[in-house]
């Protein structure tokens, strides 16, 4: 096997394995495929140009591979790949000084088992588990969480 060839699926191996860092996530082909291209070039540099230059590749392999992670983080290339989004957004919590239990409310939408409900001038999460309720319906707190309450018909 020529050297060029070595030297091509080693070299492909490590931008299989770039790609599997920073483009795919999880274990996928490429990071497999790099593993293996890699694996190739040093066995076949071992057994066609003998030790020294088997030695040789594997230290060439693992310098070129610092230098092309290195490469790839500082070149802030991946950062327009990915995904640079903030939540801004925050659960709706329920006033526990103004909803306590045995409150009457009426359901704005259908529980089913969660849905909307009106206590108190305030809109919840209710949940109601075990019963269907459809909406305009009278409700009764039984429970109160920090993000929902638990209700039953009346």
């Amino acid at each position: 096997m020529s050297a060029f060839v070595i030297f091509l699926l080693v070299l492909t191996g490590l931008i299989l394995l770039i790609l599997e860092f920073f483009v795919f996530p999880g274990i996928t082909i490429a990071g497999v495929g790099g593993v293996l291209a890699i694996g190739l070039g040093i066995f076949f540099t071992y057994k066609t140009y003998g030790s020294l230059a088997g030695h040789i590749t594997v230290f060439g392999t693992i310098v070129l591979g610092v230098f092309l992670v290195y490469f790839s983080i500082r070149n802030k290339t991946w950062n327009k790949m990915a995904l640079n989004t903030t939540i801004d957004s925050k659960i709706e919590t329920v006033s526990e000084q103004t909803i306590h239990i045995g409150d009457k409310g009426v359901s704005i939408s259908r529980l089913n088992p969660i849905g909307k409900a009106r206590f108190n001038d305030e809109i919840v999460e209710a949940h109601c588990p075990g019963h269907f309720i459809d909406e305009n319906k009278e409700i009764e707190v039984v429970k109160v969480f920090k993000t929902h309450i638990i209700v039953k018909p009346l």
